[in-house]
Parts: C-alpha cells; sequence; structure tokens
C-alpha cells in the first residue's frame, strides 16, 4: 500500500470506508468518494475547493478584458440588427421592383402607352 493508500484512498458504489475515515468529496463522473481519515476530511474537502476557487480566479478575464468583450458583443448585436435590416429593405426593394416590372409587362400587353 502506497502514502496514497494511508491518508487517501477511493470507493465506488457499495464499499464501506474503514472505521475512522469520512467522505471528504464525490467525484461523479467516476463514481468515487475519496475518503480520508476523520479530522484530515475536513481539511482535504477545504484545500480542494480553495484550490478551485483560486484557479477559477485566476483563469478569470481581468476587468479590462471583460470590457473589451461587452464592447465586442454589443457591436455584434448591432451588426446582425443592421444586416437584418439591410435583408428587410433589399427585399422589399426586390419586391417593389418585382411589382413595377409586372406592371410595366401587364401595361404593356395591354397596349397602355403614355
Amino acid at each position: 500500500m502506497g502514502a496514497r493508500g494511508i491518508l487517501k484512498y477511493e470507493l465506488g458504489h457499495g464499499a464501506e470506508p474503514r472505521p475512522g475515515w469520512r467522505l471528504a468529496w464525490y467525484e461523479p463522473r467516476r463514481r468515487v468518494g475519496v475518503f480520508f481519515p476523520a479530522p484530515l476530511h475536513l481539511l482535504a474537502r477545504a484545500i480542494r475547493e480553495l484550490k478551485w476557487r483560486v484557479g477559477v480566479a485566476w483563469r478569470a478575464p481581468t476587468r479590462e478584458r471583460h470590457e473589451v468583450f461587452d464592447l465586442q458583443r454589443v457591436q455584434r448585436e448591432q451588426q446582425k440588427l443592421a444586416a437584418e435590416f439591410a435583408r428587410g429593405y433589399l427585399r422589399g426593394w426586390a419586391e417593389c421592383i418585382d411589382a413595377w416590372a409586372e406592371a410595366v409587362e401587364t401595361a404593356s400587353r395591354e397596349g397602355w402607352h403614355h
């Protein structure tokens, strides 16, 4: 049994922990509970949580980068709205031109001349 077996061990579903050992955390993806001796399980859980929180804070974008992301998001939304407006505008013009061409064609067939 290595050093990990002395201070920490992992159990799957249905396995009974050793007497005096408590669950420090559960890993749902692996379906494994991680156990430590009774006074250490709280310390191990706190260290794991602190390590995770520090990692999240360290990887978080700086305030300036966050503001740049916000500006880029606003600009993308404006460009999207402008593109939608332009498509509708051009579609409206195409309908007008088609209606005009149809009217001219109908008028020329019926012999209307100005």
